[in-house]
Protein backbone atom coordinates (compact mmCIF):
# COMPACT_ATOMS: atom_id res chain seq x y z
CA UNK A 1 0.00 0.00 0.00
CA UNK A 2 1.44 3.38 -0.72
CA UNK A 3 -0.21 6.39 1.41
CA UNK A 4 -0.05 9.64 -0.68
CA UNK A 5 -0.51 13.61 0.91
CA UNK A 6 -0.72 16.04 -0.88
CA UNK A 7 0.26 19.99 0.51
CA UNK A 8 1.25 23.39 -0.77
CA UNK A 9 -2.37 24.96 -1.79
CA UNK A 10 -3.61 27.45 -0.58
CA UNK A 11 -4.99 31.15 -2.21
CA UNK A 12 -3.40 33.45 -4.63
CA UNK A 13 -3.85 35.59 -6.82
CA UNK A 14 -3.68 35.51 -10.77
CA UNK A 15 -0.55 34.89 -12.08
CA UNK A 16 1.09 33.86 -8.99
CA UNK A 17 2.71 30.56 -8.38
CA UNK A 18 2.37 27.55 -6.44
CA UNK A 19 3.93 24.46 -5.52
CA UNK A 20 2.04 21.40 -4.55
CA UNK A 21 3.95 18.67 -2.49
CA UNK A 22 2.78 15.05 -2.72
CA UNK A 23 4.86 12.89 -0.08
CA UNK A 24 4.52 9.24 -0.07
CA UNK A 25 4.71 6.50 2.48
CA UNK A 26 4.63 2.78 2.77
CA UNK A 27 6.38 2.10 -0.20
CA UNK A 28 9.05 3.97 -2.43
CA UNK A 29 7.71 5.75 -5.36
CA UNK A 30 11.12 5.50 -7.66
CA UNK A 31 9.20 2.67 -9.21
CA UNK A 32 5.40 3.99 -9.59
CA UNK A 33 4.77 6.47 -12.02
CA UNK A 34 2.83 9.49 -10.73
CA UNK A 35 0.02 11.72 -11.41
CA UNK A 36 -1.33 15.05 -10.63
CA UNK A 37 -5.77 15.48 -11.26
CA UNK A 38 -7.74 18.30 -10.63
CA UNK A 39 -11.43 18.66 -9.81
CA UNK A 40 -13.69 21.89 -9.54
CA UNK A 41 -16.89 21.90 -8.09
CA UNK A 42 -19.63 20.28 -10.49
CA UNK A 43 -16.75 18.67 -12.89
CA UNK A 44 -15.51 15.79 -13.66
CA UNK A 45 -11.78 14.84 -12.35
CA UNK A 46 -9.22 16.03 -15.22
CA UNK A 47 -5.99 15.45 -15.87
CA UNK A 48 -2.98 17.93 -15.22
CA UNK A 49 0.13 16.20 -15.50
CA UNK A 50 1.96 12.77 -14.96
CA UNK A 51 5.67 11.17 -14.91
CA UNK A 52 6.62 8.08 -15.27
CA UNK A 53 9.30 6.08 -13.14
CA UNK A 54 12.11 6.97 -16.03
CA UNK A 55 10.70 10.48 -15.30
CA UNK A 56 9.48 10.95 -18.74
CA UNK A 57 7.03 13.89 -18.41
CA UNK A 58 3.38 14.23 -19.93
CA UNK A 59 0.91 17.74 -19.51
CA UNK A 60 -2.73 18.52 -20.65
CA UNK A 61 -2.73 20.74 -23.19
CA UNK A 62 -4.23 23.42 -20.59
CA UNK A 63 -1.41 23.60 -18.41
CA UNK A 64 2.06 23.17 -20.71
CA UNK A 65 4.33 25.76 -20.43
CA UNK A 66 2.82 26.74 -17.14
CA UNK A 67 3.29 23.66 -14.84
CA UNK A 68 5.68 21.21 -14.63
CA UNK A 69 5.80 17.78 -12.42
CA UNK A 70 9.20 16.32 -11.36
CA UNK A 71 9.90 13.63 -8.34
CA UNK A 72 12.55 13.41 -5.69
CA UNK A 73 13.07 9.84 -4.97
CA UNK A 74 15.40 10.28 -2.33
CA UNK A 75 12.40 12.09 -0.33
CA UNK A 76 9.44 9.75 -1.72
CA UNK A 77 8.04 13.44 -3.19
CA UNK A 78 6.94 14.48 -6.10
CA UNK A 79 5.86 18.08 -7.00
CA UNK A 80 3.80 20.07 -9.66
CA UNK A 81 5.02 23.71 -9.80
CA UNK A 82 2.33 25.73 -10.78
CA UNK A 83 3.45 29.55 -12.78
CA UNK A 84 1.15 31.97 -14.16
CA UNK A 85 -2.23 30.77 -12.62
CA UNK A 86 -5.37 31.40 -13.77
CA UNK A 87 -8.47 31.90 -12.00
CA UNK A 88 -9.91 28.21 -13.84
CA UNK A 89 -7.26 26.47 -12.31
CA UNK A 90 -9.17 26.61 -9.39
CA UNK A 91 -10.03 23.32 -8.23
CA UNK A 92 -8.66 20.27 -5.50
CA UNK A 93 -5.30 19.02 -6.62
CA UNK A 94 -5.04 14.89 -6.66
CA UNK A 95 -1.78 13.09 -6.10
CA UNK A 96 -2.12 9.45 -7.28
CA UNK A 97 0.43 6.44 -8.34
CA UNK A 98 0.39 3.66 -10.64
CA UNK A 99 2.11 0.69 -10.93
CA UNK A 100 1.60 -0.14 -14.39
CA UNK A 101 4.25 1.34 -16.94
CA UNK A 102 2.47 0.37 -20.08
CA UNK A 103 -1.01 2.59 -20.56
CA UNK A 104 -2.87 5.99 -20.71
CA UNK A 105 -1.31 8.21 -18.18
CA UNK A 106 -3.94 10.57 -18.34
CA UNK A 107 -6.81 8.39 -17.68
CA UNK A 108 -7.69 8.12 -14.00
CA UNK A 109 -8.41 4.86 -14.23
CA UNK A 110 -4.89 3.88 -14.46
CA UNK A 111 -4.08 4.76 -11.36
CA UNK A 112 -3.76 2.62 -7.89
CA UNK A 113 -3.62 5.34 -5.15
CA UNK A 114 -4.79 8.62 -4.14
CA UNK A 115 -4.40 11.80 -1.87
CA UNK A 116 -7.35 13.29 -0.11
CA UNK A 117 -6.08 16.78 -2.24
CA UNK A 118 -5.48 19.68 -1.91
CA UNK A 119 -7.26 23.22 -2.34
CA UNK A 120 -5.94 25.39 -4.42
CA UNK A 121 -7.70 28.75 -5.14
CA UNK A 122 -7.11 31.60 -7.82
CA UNK A 123 -8.32 34.89 -7.23
CA UNK A 124 -8.93 36.97 -10.32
Amino acid sequence: QVQLVESGGGLVQAGGSLRLSCAASGRTISNYGMGWFRQAPGKEREFVAAITRDSYTYYADFVKGRFTISRANAKNTVYLQMNSLKPEDTAVYFCAARVAYIGIYASKDNYDYWGQGTQVTVSS
